[in-house]
């Protein structure tokens, strides 16, 4: 389920040829740049953000830099996950990382001690004029997924976006259309969707999965058009402002197993 897009999406093919990724395997129990495993039962909170880096190069600095900066962190227990994607617009950076609980990562922030923050930080000002926002913190509320047996490996991560007035909007928002699909993603391409709402309620960030972005625009451009049941249910649900969409690949990070 999608909405507009943020910025134009164009192919695939104009991404910059991705660095070789500092994540290496060799850490005990983790996979490296692999899709994030969204329902995994130990993953009490969710941090999602998003950077614009404005054009190939920045996208390119931001991904290797960022991801130099995890690697050179020791991972606690409470870590499960940290995947970095580049959007299919050749600018945008996706962040998604998942955590035992909020706790676990507010410890991490108290008590981390090689400077995470600062050198992201920095990456950001060395690129300059990186706009977005830093990651906040999530809860996976609902999916929808496909009927039984096993779902296809995602290829692509769409991002849909959403401005909520409060929890019970959020909610409203999530509910119906977990309701209106019975629960079931379509096919077509489509693999799951995963609606975040953020802890403060002021977000609802749809992860959805995709086999490949074109069979994502190819649904956009034939079952989610104006004026279809989709966005009328979603423009009649006080409180909420639709954000748009953007188009994710090329997984970096790790994953515990």
């Amino acid at each position: 389920m999608t909405s507009s897009p943020s910025t134009p999406s164009p192919s695939t093919s104009s991404l910059s040829p991705a660095s070789p990724s500092p994540f290496s395997p060799s850490s005990g129990g983790f996979r490296a740049d692999v899709f994030p495993e969204i329902r995994r039962a130990d993953a009490g909170a969710v941090l999602i953000g998003e950077w614009d880096a404005g054009n190939p190069e920045g996208q390119r600095a931001v991904l290797d830099g960022v991801a130099r900066a995890w690697e050179e962190t020791p991972l606690p227990y409470g870590f499960l996950s940290q995947v970095l994607f580049a959007g299919t617009d050749g600018r945008s950076v996706l962040n998604y990382g998942q955590w035992v609980s909020g706790s676990a990562h507010q410890e991490f922030v108290r008590t981390e001690g090689t400077g995470l923050a600062d050198r992201i930080a920095a990456v950001l000002d060395r690129v300059g004029n990186v706009g977005g926002y830093g990651p906040g913190r999530f809860r996976l509320h609902g999916s929808l997924l496909l009927p039984e047996g096993e779902a296809p490996a995602p290829g692509c991560v769409v991002r849909v976006a959403f401005r909520t007035a409060g929890h019970e909007p959020a909610r409203r928002l999530v509910d119906g259309l977990l309701e209106m699909f019975g629960g079931r993603q379509s096919g077509d391409g489509g693999i799951a969707s995963h609606f975040h709402i953020s802890e403060d309620g002021t977000r609802v960030v749809n992860y959805s999965e995709w086999t490949d972005a074109r069979s994502h625009e190819r649904v956009v451009g034939t079952q989610l058009q104006d004026g279809g049941v989709v966005k009328r249910f979603i423009a009649g649900v006080a409180g909420v402002e639709t954000l748009g969409f953007r188009r994710y690949t090329a997984p970096r990070g790790l994953v515990r197993a």
